[in-house]
C-alpha cells in the first residue's frame, strides 16, 4: 500500500512540474518584433520567417524502482556460476534496437582482459533491481574464451546462444 501511495505522489509531482513548465512557457513575453524592411543582404522578394511556436511539453513516464535498473558495469556469470566478466557497453542497430552487449572478459584486475560481444538474447536479467545480483550469460566460459576480441570500427562478431543470431545490417 505504501509503495502505491509513493507511486501516486511521484505521478502527482511529475504532473505538477509539467504544468508549471507549461505555464512558464505561456507567460513568457513575446520576443521583440523585427521590422519587415529587407536588409541589404536580404533580397526584396524574401518573406520573413514565421514565428516559432513553443515546443510541446515532454511526455513523462515513471518506472518503479523495483521494475528496472541499469546494466553497465554489472557482473556477468555463466549458468554454472563462473565469472564471465562485466558489461561495459551495449550495441544497438541503426533503428536503436539493442542487439548485443560488450563484456570485458578474463584477466586479473583489468590486466589481460579483452572485450567480446554477446547476443543480447543470450543474457538473462533475473533480478535486475538488486545491484548485487549478476546477469546470467547462456554460454560457457570455453565458448566465450574462444570468441574473437571486439575492436571498435571493425566488423563485430557477436557470440550467441544456439540458433538465436541474426546478422547486423550496417551497409545499405
Amino acid at each position: 500500500m505504501r509503495a502505491r501511495h509513493l507511486s501516486l505522489v511521484l505521478v502527482a509531482v511529475a504532473f505538477a512540474a509539467l504544468a508549471a513548465a507549461t505555464s512558464l512557457a505561456q507567460n513568457q513575453p513575446a520576443p521583440p518584433q523585427a521590422d519587415n524592411k529587407p536588409s541589404a543582404s536580404q533580397p526584396q522578394n524574401a518573406t520573413p520567417a514565421a514565428p516559432k511556436s513553443p515546443a510541446p511539453p515532454p511526455s513523462v513516464t515513471i518506472i518503479g524502482a523495483r521494475e528496472a535498473h541499469g546494466v553497465l558495469g554489472r557482473d556477468v556469470r555463466s549458468p554454472q556460476d563462473e565469472d564471465m566478466g562485466h558489461i561495459v557497453d551495449v550495441i544497438v542497430d541503426r533503428a536503436g534496437v539493442v542487439r548485443a552487449a560488450v563484456i570485458d572478459f578474463g584477466g586479473f584486475l583489468g590486466v589481460g582482459s579483452r572485450k567480446i560481444v554477446v547476443d543480447w538474447n543470450a543474457l538473462h536479467f533475473g533480478h535486475v533491481t538488486d545491484k548485487g545480483d549478476s546477469i546470467t550469460l547462456e554460454l560457457t566460459k570455453e565458448q566465450v574464451n574462444a570468441a574473437p576480441e571486439y575492436k571498435e570500427d571493425q566488423p563485430i562478431v557477436v557470440l550467441g546462444a544456439a540458433g538465436s543470431l541474426k546478422p547486423l545490417q550496417f551497409d545499405p
